[in-house]
């Protein structure tokens, strides 16, 4: 059995991360790092080198911190020659990522970049369907409400933190996932609140070597239900993923009304990752999002209030 840490036990840590491993069986959750929360049962330590140094047989460590602290976090469990777990996003860039591949490669550990939406039930079933077909346009829709899923956490508005691509870059590793061709952002307009650094909506413009649209409107504002969806157009009919991918539905039949099975499925990946020697880092998602950045028209919009 690999025994874990988790470093950063807050929301996503206790709500999808804490269900996983307790029913994971390839996983002995040993040791939390965090500052301000604790688990019963188990070590807790106020940061990561402290659990380092205090649990030295420690196996791997899931980092689920914010990601401008990841990469310091990261290098330190590498070096100590841990497996490393990377929540979504990776890192702040992608050159930080890049070394952290290098890193893992020259001490022989496991290092896998997360993209839990991948794992979604749908995904995987939308992917083989669109494989053999003509793409002629896709629309995603991605909507919520930062207040529910970040409730009073900075970091998200702070450079690095990503703004509504938190939640966008989800929708990104889903399309990335099961589009049969490659595509490039060609404009975006992000809307940047007039006090915080990231935006809270998003609009973009992709195509690939078709000329085939893709349309993806991204937005933190939205109340009531949450909105998902990604539809995929082509020569056959329609695709539709819903609930963030846990619903499949192709030219209006429900095909896959999947749960929510997400983290289970990372926590599988990651024990079969470690078990053959191998890393999984896949960076074309978080590519996507440094391109928006680097494309997209700024336009300043009112202040957020939490």
């Amino acid at each position: 059995m690999t025994t874990i840490a988790i470093a950063g036990f807050g929301k996503i840590a206790r709500d999808q991360h804490l269900p996983a491993l307790r029913d994971n069986r390839d996983f002995e959750l040993t040791a939390i790092a965090s500052r301000n929360a604790t688990l019963e049962g188990v070590d807790n330590h106020q940061d990561l080198d402290a659990l380092l140094s205090a649990v030295p047989a420690l196996d791997a460590v899931a980092l689920c911190t914010p990601p401008q602290v990841r990469y310091a976090q990261a290098v330190a469990a590498i070096e100590a020659g841990k497996h490393v777990l990377l929540e979504k996003p990776p890192g702040v860039s992608l050159s930080e990522v890049e070394d952290l591949v290098r890193r893992a490669k020259q001490q022989g550990v496991t290092l896998y970049a997360t993209w839990h939406a991948r794992e979604a039930a749908g995904v995987e079933k939308a992917r083989e369907w669109l494989s053999t077909r003509r793409v002629t346009g896709v629309d995603i829709q991605w909507r919520e409400d930062v207040r529910q899923w970040h409730p009073g956490q900075q970091w998200v508005w702070e450079p690095g933190g990503l703004g509504v691509f938190d939640p966008g870059i989800n929708a990104l590793s889903i399309v990335t996932r099961i589009l049969p061709e490659a595509f490039f952002l060609r404009e975006a307009t992000l809307e940047v609140p007039e006090n915080c650094q990231s935006p809270i909506g998003a609009t973009l413009e992709f195509t690939d070597v078709h000329d085939t649209p893709i349309h993806a409107d991204f937005d933190w504002r939205q109340t009531g239900p949450q909105t998902w969806q990604i539809t995929v157009d082509t020569e056959d009919g329609k695709l539709v993923l819903d609930s963030g991918g846990s619903q499949l539905s192709i030219n209006g039949e429900r095909i896959i009304d999947g749960e929510d099975v997400e983290y289970a499925g990372l926590y599988r990946r990651f024990a079969e990752l470690i078990r053959k020697g191998q890393s999984d880092v896949d960076v074309a998602p978080f590519r996507h999002v440094a391109d928006a950045f680097l494309l997209g028209r700024r336009q300043s919009v009112e202040a957020f209030i939490e």
